[in-house]
């Protein structure tokens, strides 16, 4: 089946976020949601989110998952916002609990924070599956950006999060904890393996030189021949060797702290303090 897929871009942190519906129904899924934040003045809004669910809404949808490619480095997810709204199930990588682990202990956030998954409602792992309507998604785990990151197949579409991006923007960062180059490399095969009319939707696009307009859907035979980072059958050892000097050169994501400390919580702020304010923490030199 083909799901019917609406876009939403979020200019300030270049995400994509994804409504895929059942086209005989009115059941849906959220795939990485954006919740805005102001980092200047530590203020969080819902305008994104608040377009998706108008969008909903104004279908007469049903919100049957929330989904997460992966903990997101570069935006806060509106995964509780969307729930409180409309409902739904929120998901991510069973692998979360290695994320949980490896920056529960960056920021230290001692015995009170769980390490096991459970702010979330479904942990997937390979070869899992779940239904929007008469939709199956099926779960590839796709890790080398992150430890834990999925794709969602979707019918005739793949949602890659992080792992590719357009063919002339090329492919993800291997250089957070946990990255690895040769596991992206693996998990991108895996996803070029999908017959080539597969469509995929990129997590992120930030217009390579030369193009003009914002872009997010490609397909897997363009992957294959056009992709400046993995195509025409670009050698592991090449590939491998391309991004690590790469990412050598690449600064932190502008909104990695609160991110990572929101989305390995399911969204959720962390936890207030005594008087209820909540604050995120600033680790010195362990990123």
């Amino acid at each position: 089946m083909s799901p019917e897929i609406k876009a939403f871009f979020d200019e300030a942190t270049n995400t994509v976020s994804y409504v895929a519906k059942d086209p005989e129904g009115a059941s849906c899924a959220v795939i990485d949601s954006v919740l805005d934040y102001d980092q200047a003045a530590g203020r969080t809004s819902t305008e994104s989110a608040d377009q998706i669910i108008h969008y909903i809404q104004e279908y007469e949808l049903s919100l049957a998952w929330i989904l997460e490619s992966h903990v997101h480095a570069d935006h806060l997810s509106a995964a509780p916002y969307l729930q409180e709204k409309l409902g739904g199930k929120i998901g991510i990588g069973d692998q979360i609990t290695v994320i949980q682990d490896t920056f529960g202990k960056i920021f230290n956030e001692g015995t009170q924070f769980q390490r096991d998954g459970s702010q979330f409602d479904a942990l997937f792992s390979e070869g899992d599956s779940v239904h929007v309507g008469q939709l199956r998604v099926d779960v590839l785990h796709t890790p080398g950006h992150t430890p834990a990151c999925l794709t969602y197949v979707i019918g005739d579409a793949a949602f890659v999060g992080d792992t590719l991006f357009m063919p002339d923007f090329g492919t993800a960062r291997c250089d957070f904890p946990g990255g690895s180059a040769e596991d992206l490399y693996q998990s991108i095969q895996k996803i070029l393996s999908l017959p080539d009319e597969t469509r995929i939707f990129v997590g992120h696009d930030y217009k390579a030189p030369g193009r003009d307009e914002f872009a997010w859907e490609t397909t897997v035979g363009e992957q294959k021949a056009l992709n400046v980072h993995i195509g025409e059958g670009r050698p592991m050892e090449d590939f491998v060797s391309m991004r690590t000097e790469r990412d050598a050169k690449l600064g932190m994501p502008r909104l990695i702290l609160p991110s990572l400390q929101t989305n390995m919580r399911a969204g959720h702020m962390p936890e207030p303090d005594e008087s209820g304010k909540r604050y995120f923490k600033v680790p010195i030199n362990e990123l």
